[in-house]
C-alpha cells in the first residue's frame, strides 16, 4: 500500500487516540468494538488503521506490516524497541508498573531478609531488571492475565502488573508495595517508511505533537 498503515490496539490506546487522528485529519470510519473487521478503512483513502493485539503494536510496526502505531511503555520494554523509532511520547493512557502483594505480607521485611520471592507477572523483562538492581531473589513466573489471582491462590508471593485506578488490587485483597515507573502511550514509527513515505507521514507526526501539547 502507498498509503499509511496506522496499527493500534483495542480499547483505551483506540478511544485515546481518535482525538491525535482527528487533530491530524483522519476518522475511522469503523469502531473495532462494533465492528469484527480488523483493517478498518479511514475517511481518507490513503490512511487505513489495523487493529492488533497490544503487545504485537511493535512487531508489525518493526517488520513493515504497519508504517506507524502506537503502544505502551511497558510493551516497548519488553519488546527491546529494535528497529523503532519513537518520536512522542503521546501522554494517553496513563498508568503505573507496579508491585503488589496480599495486605498483611511484610514485602520489605522479605527483601531484606533476602528471601526468594516468587513474582507473577506479563513484564518478565522488566521485573527481571528491576529485581537485579535491588539484588533481590526472584523466581518469575510468567503469566498472561488476572495477575492478582496468582497470590491469591498461592503462586507467587508478589505481582508485578500494571495499576491505573487500584480498585482491582483493592477488591482482591491486594496492595501496591513500590511503583516501578510511570506508564503511558508512545508514538513509533517504522525506519524504513519514515524514509520511504516521509511527505505523508512527516505531517501526521507533526499533527501528533502538535496535539498532544
Amino acid at each position: 500500500m502507498n498509503g499509511i498503515t496506522i496499527a493500534l490496539s483495542k480499547g483505551r490506546i483506540f478511544e485515546e487516540t481518535l482525538p491525535l487522528l482527528a487533530a491530524a485529519g483522519i476518522v475511522p470510519l469503523e469502531h473495532p468494538e462494533s465492528s469484527r473487521k480488523l483493517i478498518i478503512n479511514t475517511n481518507r483513502p490513503d490512511v487505513r488503521v489495523v487493529i492488533v493485539r497490544a503487545s504485537d503494536t511493535p512487531t508489525y510496526v518493526q517488520h513493515g506490516a504497519a508504517d506507524i502505531g502506537i503502544a505502551g511503555r511497558d510493551v516497548l520494554l519488553e519488546h527491546g524497541g529494535a528497529g523503532l523509532y519513537q518520536p512522542l511520547d503521546l501522554n494517553i493512557a496513563r498508568c503505573r508498573m507496579c508491585v503488589a502483594v496480599p495486605v498483611g505480607f511484610d514485602y520489605q521485611q522479605a527483601v531484606r531478609r533476602g528471601a526468594r520471592l516468587r513474582v507473577a507477572t506479563k513484564y518478565i523483562s522488566t521485573a527481571r531488571e528491576h529485581f537485579a538492581d535491588k539484588g533481590v531473589h526472584v523466581d518469575l513466573i510468567k503469566l498472561y492475565g488476572s495477575m492478582e489471582l496468582a497470590p491469591l491462590v498461592g503462586l507467587a508471593d508478589a505481582i508485578v502488573d500494571l495499576v491505573s485506578s487500584g480498585n482491582t488490587l483493592l477488591a482482591n485483597n491486594l496492595m501496591v508495595v513500590e511503583e516501578l515507573m510511570t506508564i503511558s502511550s508512545r508514538l513509533i514509527v517504522n525506519q524504513a517508511a519514515l524514509k520511504m513515505k516521509h511527505e505523508i507521514l512527516q505531517p501526521l507526526i507533526d499533527a501528533f505533537a502538535g496535539a498532544v501539547k
